[in-house]
């Protein structure tokens, strides 16, 4: 009696050898063509906004003037120009450090007046210090307190980042659209108000409309 034949067995490399185009694609593995483009994405995230049409400029107080910052060396200058003509020594040294100290002082006084106390007002914006209020967030500008009695408003905190209206300049009630009291400023304060209640009316009508 002979023995049978052993089967053949199947080769290894023919086992793992499946041809990859016939596995299916893992569910962990999504297909590119599904895939967002997020570096598109994040251009447009980065876009900046394109910028509010804030019309023409109706009031405008700087707040500071740059010519505040000569008056030092004007001074350091009138000292210097005796001593040359004096008998006596010239301070240089002394002089030069007052000037740089007189300058800065000037300079940063001014650019503080300018940031904080400067008032902007457009046909869309009202800027006060570094704060800018849409017109539209107004809803009542309250007319000059001309009697004697007090009116809420004129104890009401003032827009901008300051806590009070700044020293020389006047108050002009107002009434935010959520309900907050608060006192809109400026040096003019007649004509500044006069200018916000015309310009308010129309962004009210604009929005309106």
């Amino acid at each position: 009696m002979t023995d049978a034949a052993p089967a053949d067995e199947p080769d290894p490399d023919e086992a793992h050898g499946t041809d990859e185009a016939d596995q299916p694609q893992s569910a962990d593995q999504p297909d590119s063509a599904d895939q967002p483009d997020t570096a598109d994405e994040a251009v447009s995230r980065d876009a900046p906004e394109p910028p509010v049409d804030e019309g023409e400029l109706l009031f405008y107080e700087p707040g500071g003037s740059w010519w505040v910052v000569a008056i030092g060396p004007v001074l350091i200058g009138a000292v210097l120009a005796m001593e040359i003509a004096g008998p006596g020594q010239v301070h240089w040294l002394v002089l030069g450090i007052f000037a740089a100290i007189l300058v800065g002082f000037s300079v940063v006084q001014v650019y503080a007046a300018r940031t904080h106390v400067s008032v902007r007002l457009t046909e869309a914006t009202l800027r006060q210090g570094t704060q800018t209020l849409p017109l539209t967030d107004i809803a009542v500008v309250y007319p000059a307190n001309n009697s004697p009695e007090h009116q809420t408003w004129e104890s009401a905190r003032a827009l901008g980042e300051l806590p009070a209206v700044p020293r020389r300049r006047k108050g002009v009630g107002v009434k935010l659209a959520d309900g907050t009291i608060a006192q809109a400023w400026a040096r003019d304060v007649d004509r500044f108000r006069t200018e916000l209640t015309e310009a308010h009316l129309a962004a009210q009508i604009g929005r309106d409309s």
